[in-house]
């Protein structure tokens, strides 16, 4: 008589379970690195609908990929090695990436604008989120390199009917819509603001903060020069990205403004030395002052 159950295989030892699971993780990084190779690039956002899983899965397998020299991470996604680390991607390309963390950034940052106040914004996707947040902060006096940020607020007026007042730099066009270049510098060392937001392409312990345009990292510099607060606002996967130009230091950023995807290792480096890091979180934002040597 067959016991009950008798006739079902037993279950596999689990370092089968674990031999099957790695590789299925070897043939997806196969399937990543064959995407790459063909395109020249991928996109996290393209992988996990290709392949049917989480970003954080795809980003797990790039950092191995990464290891092995047989890819670059770059922000969202990866390039073949070797490609320029001057490459700059348009506005309309950043714009799409990370949507939800970008908001919840912008949101936190926003936070922190009191009516009335002087700011300076950089250009980026997050800091024209970070723009459209205040078009009902009346009374702001607003510099930026930017042409995007200068045509949202064009026209517009605080709730108390306070007109905005926009103080465009001029300079030189980048592919990400910045204006940098001697004529944006100029204007920025006689201008003096309370609060100067920046995005940056990556953020790194040793590198600082880096962009591919070394214009824009000059005009960068000019900014942070007259800023008396610094307020940096990058999402988790630009952390450890590092472009051709650095033009701060992490310890010269006052507020470093991120998501809670930011891996914990990243978190004690960063918690060093910023002055404070903020980890937005949706609608909320919890924040860790700088921790005492």
């Amino acid at each position: 008589m067959t016991k009950p159950g008798g006739d079902r295989p037993p279950p596999a030892p689990s370092g089968v379970k674990e031999g099957k699971h790695l590789m299925l993780a070897r043939h997806r990084q196969s399937l990543i690195l064959q995407a790459v190779r063909s395109d020249g690039s991928a996109r996290v956002s393209d992988l996990t609908q290709r392949l049917g899983v989480s970003d954080m899965t795809i980003r797990r397998d790039l950092e191995v990929l990464a290891r092995d020299g047989l890819v670059e991470k770059v922000h969202g996604g990866a390039v073949l090695p070797g490609s320029p680390a001057s490459h700059e991607p348009g506005f309309e390309a950043k714009l799409v990436l990370e949507r939800p963390e970008k908001t919840a950034i912008a949101r936190a940052a926003a936070s922190i604008v009191t009516p009335g106040t002087a700011i300076a914004i950089g250009s980026g996707t997050t800091t024209f989120e970070l723009a459209q947040c205040l078009l009902d902060v009346p009374g702001l006096t607003i510099v930026t390199n930017s042409l995007r940020v200068t045509n949202l607020f064009s026209g517009t007026r605080g709730l108390d009917g306070t007109a905005d007042s926009v103080v465009l730099t001029g300079g030189v066009r980048t592919p990400s819509d910045a204006l940098v270049g001697p004529v944006a510098d100029l204007t920025i060392r006689s201008l003096h603001f309370d609060l100067l937001f920046l995005g940056c392409y990556g953020f790194d312990i040793n590198a600082g903060l880096t962009t591919p345009n070394l214009a824009e990292a000059e005009t960068n510099r000019a900014l942070i020069r007259v800023a008396r607060r610094v307020v940096v606002l990058a999402d988790h996967t630009k952390w450890g990205l590092v472009g051709l130009s650095s033009f701060a230091r992490l310890s010269e950023v006052d507020v470093l403004i991120t998501d809670d995807m930011l891996p914990a290792d990243a978190r004690n480096q960063v918690e060093e030395h910023a002055g404070q890091v903020v980890y937005a979180d949706g609608m909320m934002a919890s924040q860790v002052s700088r921790q005492s040597a």
